[in-house]
C-alpha cells in the first residue's frame, strides 16, 4: 500500500493544495491517505482516519460498497453523479466522486467533489441576478407611474383652487390623496432611499431590538429562543437599515403563527401570511420564533468568496410557506394575506444587498427558516 499511496503523493505541495478531495484506499476499502481537501469535506483528520474503514466516516447507499469491492477485484473505473453521503457527525451533502483502481493490487483513488456547494452557489448568483432584475424593473415601473402621478395631483390641486362647492372639492381631494397613496406605495416599492450609514454594528444587538419590538406587538403570545454565537465580532453595516430588514422577517413570523386559527401548523390557516402551506403539524407547541448566529470562514455568496460571513436564521413554527409562493416571495406585491402589500420581504432582501449579503428561504409545514448571510468587514 505504501507504493500506491506514494503514487498519489509524490508532489506533495500540488496535492495538498488540491480542491478535490483525494482518497487511498485498499480493496477492503481501509482508507491509508487522505488530501487535505478531504480531511475538510469529511470532517476528519488524516492521522485519525488512517487504516479506517470507508464506512466508518462515510454512511452511503448499500450498493456502494459493493461497486468499490467490484472496482477492486476487476480493475474497473466507476462514477456516480448526485450521491448522498452522511458523515457520521450528522452532516449529509450532495456529491459527485470516481473511483480509480490504481494498481494490480486493487488500490483504489477516491475523488469526491461536493455537488451541493455548487448547486447552492449556482442559486445565488440566481437570486442575485433575479435581484438585479427586480431593482432595474422598479426602477424603471416607478419612474413611469410618478410621472403622471405628479400631473394628476398638480391638476387636482388646480382644480380644487376654481371650485367653489365644498362637495365637488371633497372629490379633488379625494384624488389628491389617492395620488400620495400611489406615489408612497411606488418609493416604499423602491427600498431605502439613502445609502446605507456604515458604522460598526453588533449583529446580537439588532436582534434583540427586533425580539422585544416583535415581542411587544404580539402582547405576550410568542415564545423566543436564542441560539447566539459569541464568537461573531463586530462588523460594517447599517444598524437602522438591518433593524428593518430583520423585522420584516419576524414581523411576518409573528403573523404566520399567531394568525393561524388553532396555533402553528394548524392545517386550515389558508389566510396566514404568504399563503402558509395547509399541512398539520404539532398544534401543542407555542408559537415560537428563534434567532440563531453562526460564524462561517470562507464561505461564498454568489460568485465573491469572503474571509468571515455572519449567518442569521429567523425560524418559526408556523404553517410554512406555500411551494407555490417560495419562488416568488422576495418580488413585490406578493402576499397571501388579503391585508398584505407584499413589500415587506422585497425591503429585506434589497437592504441585505445593499450590504453585499443574501436572503434565502427555506420552509416546510412547522418549520419555516430565513437564512440571511452577511459579509463581516471592518468599517474603513
Amino acid at each position: 500500500m505504501a507504493n500506491a499511496s506514494n503514487s498519489v503523493t509524490g508532489y506533495p505541495h500540488i496535492v495538498d493544495s488540491l480542491s478535490t478531495a483525494l482518497l487511498v484506499m485498499d480493496r477492503n476499502l481501509l482508507i491509508h491517505y487522505m488530501n487535505p481537501a478531504a480531511e475538510n469535506l469529511l470532517a476528519v483528520s488524516a492521522t485519525r482516519s488512517h487504516g479506517m474503514a470507508f464506512s466508518g466516516i462515510v454512511l452511503v447507499a448499500g450498493d456502494t460498497e459493493r461497486r468499490l469491492k467490484a472496482a477492486a477485484d476487476h480493475g474497473r473505473s466507476f462514477s456516480q453523479h448526485e450521491a448522498e453521503y452522511m458523515l457520521m457527525n450528522g452532516a449529509r451533502m450532495i456529491v459527485d466522486y470516481t473511483v480509480t483502481p490504481i494498481n494490480p493490487e486493487g488500490d483504489l483513488l477516491l475523488e469526491i467533489w461536493r455537488r451541493d456547494q455548487l448547486l447552492r452557489i449556482n442559486r445565488e448568483e440566481d437570486i442575485l441576478s433575479q435581484q438585479e432584475t427586480n431593482r432595474v424593473l422598479v426602477r424603471g415601473m416607478a419612474h413611469e407611474i410618478k410621472n403622471p402621478l405628479g400631473g394628476i395631483r398638480g391638476a387636482a390641486q388646480l382644480l380644487d383652487r376654481e371650485l367653489q362647492s365644498a362637495e365637488l372639492r371633497e372629490y379633488t381631494q379625494v384624488i389628491i390623496d389617492e395620488a400620495d397613496r400611489l406615489r408612497s406605495l411606488v418609493d416604499r416599492m423602491l427600498g431605502p432611499n439613502k445609502a446605507p450609514r456604515l458604522i460598526r454594528t453588533n449583529i446580537h444587538e439588532v436582534l434583540e431590538r427586533v425580539r422585544a419590538l416583535v415581542e411587544a406587538e404580539s402582547h405576550g403570545k410568542l415564545t423566543f429562543k436564542r441560539d447566539f454565537d459569541p464568537s461573531l465580532p463586530e462588523f460594517c453595516a447599517d444598524r437602522e437599515q438591518l433593524i428593518q430588514a430583520f423585522l420584516n422577517i419576524a414581523r411576518n413570523a409573528m403573523e404566520a403563527c399567531l394568525e393561524s386559527p388553532d396555533g402553528p401548523g394548524n392545517s386550515d390557516s389558508r389566510n396566514s401570511h404568504h399563503n402558509r402551506d395547509n399541512s398539520s403539524s404539532n398544534t401543542s407547541e407555542p408559537a415560537t420564533i428563534t434567532f440563531r448566529t453562526r460564524t462561517l470562514r470562507q464561505f461564498t455568496i454568489g460568485p465573491v468568496r469572503h474571509r468571515l460571513v455572519c449567518r442569521i436564521d429567523v425560524i418559526d413554527n408556523g404553517p410554512g410557506i406555500s411551494p407555490q409562493l417560495q419562488q416568488n416571495i422576495f418580488y413585490p406585491m406578493i402576499s397571501g394575506r388579503a391585508s398584505g402589500n407584499g413589500l415587506g420581504l422585497a425591503i429585506t432582501q434589497s437592504i441585505i444587498g445593499r450590504h453585499h449579503g443574501l436572503v434565502e428561504c427555506n420552509s416546510e409545514p412547522g418549520h419555516t427558516n430565513f437564512v440571511i448571510y452577511l459579509p463581516v468587514e471592518e468599517c474603513t
